[in-house]
This record gives C-alpha cells, structure tokens and sequence, in this order.
C-alpha cells in the first residue's frame, strides 16, 4: 500500500472467490450507436407536500444535492410531484408555503393548499425544476393562477406537470369531477392535449409541459400512444414526455442486471416515438418500490447496485433525465437521505453521477442476458473517458460463504496505468441505519449533512497488450478512469 500527496492508495482487495469470468472490447472512438448523455442525466423527485420540509428542515437535502454538482458542474434536476399534487389547490392569499392536516406525523394529507411562497421557495433552487399541478381536480382556472405565478417566479423553470398518474384517479377516489364518466388512455388524451393548449396560452409560453406522467406499463398510457392524439398545436406546447417507473420485486430480482435490461427495454419504444416530434423523453418519477419502498428492499444495499444500473442503463438507452422520488420524511425506504440516516441508494446514485460527468455519450457493453453488466462513457472529443462494470450476484454476507467475484478483462485500451474507484459494502443487505455503510473509493456519507467523509481510495491495474483486467464481487461495482 502506499500513499502520495493527493491521497491515491492502492486497496489491497478482500480474498474473492472467482466464478466467472466477463471480456468487453472498449471501443477507442464513441461509436455510431452510442446515445448522447444529458449534462445532469441523475435527478431528484419530491413529493408534492413534502417539498418545502426537504428543504428547509431536512439539513442533508443542499449538501446530497451539492455533491452531485460538484461532480458534473450541473445541479441535478429536480421535480415537485406526486399523488399530492392532484390534492393540491392553490390559495393566492396564503402566506404559508403549504397547509394541511393529518391524523400522524407520518401521513400524506388527503387535500392541501399551497400559496406563493411554494414558488417562492422553488425558484431558490440553482437547478432546473419541474413543477407538478393539479389537473385531477379539473378546476383548469386555479391551476392556470398557480401556473402563472410558477412562470412568473420561477426563472429555472423548465416545465409543468398536469397531472400525476391519471390512470389511478377512478380507484382512489379522486378527483370527483373528472372521474364521473369512463376514464381511460384516451379520455386522458383529451384532457392532457386541451390543457396543454389552455394552460400554454394562458403563460404565453411554448415548450412548457412535461406530458403524460403515467405509471402504467407502456404502450397503454404511454408515450407513443399520447402523441398520437395529438395536434401540432399541442405539440408546440410540449417540453418532453414523462413515465414513471417501480419495478418492485424482491432485492435479487430488482438489482439483477438482465432484469433492469428486461424492464427499461419497455422503454426504448416510448424514447423512439418521442424523438420523431424532436422531444426528449425522461422518467419523471421512479424508484425501487412504489409507495415509499419496502423495507426489505428499498434501503439495502443491493438496491443501491439497482440504483446505479437502472440510471446507467435508462441514459444509455436514450432517456434523457432519471428522476428518482422522495416521499413523505420518515416513512421512506427508498430515499436518497432524510432527517437522520443516509439512504444506500443514494452511494449507487452518486457513482452513477461520478460515471457520467462530464461525458458527451455512453453505450452499453453488454447484451443484457446474464448478472453482469458493462458500460463506457465517452467525452467531447469521442474518446474513451471511464467504464463502468457492474457484477449483481446477490451476496448474504459472511455468514453465508465466501463472497463470489467476476472477473471483468477489459482489451482494446492504451498501454499505462489506469485506476477506479470501487462502490462496495459488507453485504447485499446493508443498511446504514444499521451501522452498515457502504462505502464508494473508500469513501462515506455523513448521516444527517450527507458530507463526504474519508480520504479517497484508488485501485490501480497496468494496461498490457491492450488488455486489463479486474474483480469485482458479488454485488459490487467499478469505476474504471481511462483518462
């Protein structure tokens, strides 16, 4: 081991139990199918009635958000949304940001106002922001008021929601006016491609709604099924189309990497589809496991790993911006970071920004059929910039054995030395909240301010004849650096 001044250490690795082994030819030029990469393609999506407490009672929420611009020099996007925003009613006359009552600390309110300081509050934020609105109540003249008010204020505006999840409103119960004849995809087109023309004209502004916003599997409720309903008057006034996205399932079935290629495959159609009316596509809302996650799956470890090749795979496949949700603080299992603890998601969601900064585009090296998954990212110039290797074998911990590795041997590279970084943890199951942290190049995040702790560790592996090669273990990843 040593140790220079920039504090580069070589990491003497655990003793690994090899089981296979994985070869990937880098291309030294990006190629013709890699996809173009956004500058911040990682964001964050925060409940409708929970927005103004993230950010202004939760201390870990600027510093989590900071960290990822201090990798790309873009604040992540973020998005103001959820199940709430269509129980949300704008109160000109309030001077509370929001207002509400509920039974427990815990609960989402069933309706609430909001006032102008919610804006307010919004156009603080250095990054972009989509704002979600209510179109489920289908009082169209409060929610132009609210519009209004958003665009006025609001200068990192970059779009506006109508809607969440429509396809949901009949079951729940809500709203009562629009659900009172037959609710379907198409009804919901109307709807969508009138308010969009209503909304637009009345802020004078075109490219100003982020359109559909469903969670339903597409190609019902999707996309490709929108656009066809619409005029090029409606189009004009779209930004980009949004999904949503909770694969659920159990931690080995949702950090599987053939399952993540399986399931945003259903997406590749949705980004073709809305790359023909020269809009960009995104999912506008997603994590592990709807409702706030599940306990046993949403704060491992393991879904830090999906956490990472779930955004890596999306961008790759041409979805521009991956916003991932924050529900209701203190009953969140999938979230990034709350009051108190750090989230192991949010390790798998800084590598995938550490990944991608500062590339031009990215591409898949792999075919999706098996647990391992590779990845390059490319720069300006189309070189060659880091490559991402993922093994998602699930691993129990010690007690279960050995930790199996896969061999990862990279060709097609320049002769030198190379270095990475490592994301890794005891195990598949780690928690922080149960003193397990994960760690990335031997680094930490602080609980309560999510500040970086720990100097960083660097392996490093000589190039020979082209070819490199690296372990990694069971539900670990590497961030190789070629430049």
């Amino acid at each position: 081991m040593f140790l220079n001044s920039e504090q580069i250490v070589l990491l003497l690795l655990p003793v690994l139990v090899r089981s296979a082994t994985v070869t990937y030819k880098i291309p030294s030029a990006a190629p013709t199918a890699a996809v173009a990469l956004d500058p911040a393609p990682l964001g964050v999506s925060l409940e409708f009635f929970t927005f103004p407490s993230y950010f202004l009672n939760v201390t870990a929420t600027n510093q989590c958000l900071k960290n990822f611009e201090e990798l790309t020099g873009t604040w992540p996007p973020i998005r103001i949304g959820g199940t709430t925003q269509d129980r949300a009613t704008y109160d000109a006359s309030s001077s509370a940001y929001v207002t509400y009552s509920v039974a427990a600390p815990q609960d989402a309110p069933a309706s609430l106002t909001f006032g102008p300081k919610f804006m307010d509050l919004a156009a603080t934020y250095s990054g972009s922001v989509v704002m979600g609105l209510n179109r489920g109540h289908d009082n169209i003249t409060n929610t132009i008021a609210a519009a209004k008010v958003a665009s006025d204020k609001m200068n990192n505006l970059i779009a506006i929601e109508l809607g969440n999840e429509p396809e949901y409103w009949v079951g729940d119960n809500q709203p009562i006016a629009i659900n009172a004849g037959t609710w379907n995809p198409q009804v919901d087109a109307e709807s969508q491609d009138d308010w969009d023309i209503r909304v637009g004209s009345a802020l004078n502004r075109k490219s100003i709604i982020q359109a559909g916003n469903s969670n339903s599997n597409p190609p019902q409720w999707g996309a490709a099924e929108l656009i066809a309903t619409e005029n090029a008057t409606v189009k004009e006034y779209v930004h980009d189309y949004a999904h949503h996205h909770y694969p659920g399932g159990s931690l080995t079935s949702l950090m599987s990497h053939s399952t993540i290629v399986s399931n945003t495959a259903m997406f590749e159609a949705e980004v073709a589809a809305a790359a023909t009316v020269g809009k960009d596509y995104v999912l506008g809302e997603t994590n592990s496991v709807s409702g706030g996650g599940a306990a046993t799956v949403s704060p491992l470890f393991g879904a830090a790993i999906w956490t990472l090749d779930h955004t890596v795979r999306a961008a790759s496949i041409g979805i521009k911006r991956i916003y991932y949700h924050h529900g209701t603080i203190g009953t969140c299992f999938y979230c990034f970071w709350g009051r108190y603890d750090m989230g192991s998601p949010y390790y798998g969601a800084y590598a995938a920004t550490a990944f991608m900064a500062g590339g031009s585009s990215i591409i898949a090296l792999d075919s999706g059929s098996s647990n391992y998954g590779g990845y390059a990212v490319y720069d300006d110039a189309g070189g060659a910039l880091r490559v991402l290797l993922i093994n998602s074998d699930y691993f129990g911990g010690t007690a279960t054995g050995a930790r199996n590795s896969t061999t990862f041997v990279l060709s097609g590279l320049t002769d030198g030395g190379i270095k990475a970084k490592r994301l890794t943890a005891p195990s598949s199951n780690s928690r922080v909240d149960q003193g397990e942290n994960p760690t990335f190049g031997g680094q930490e995040f602080a609980n309560v301010t999510c500040a970086v702790l720990g100097s960083e560790v660097w392996e490093s592996s000589d190039v020979v004849g082209g070819q490199a090669s690296f372990d990694v273990g069971a539900s670990e990843a590497l961030l190789v650096y070629l430049k």
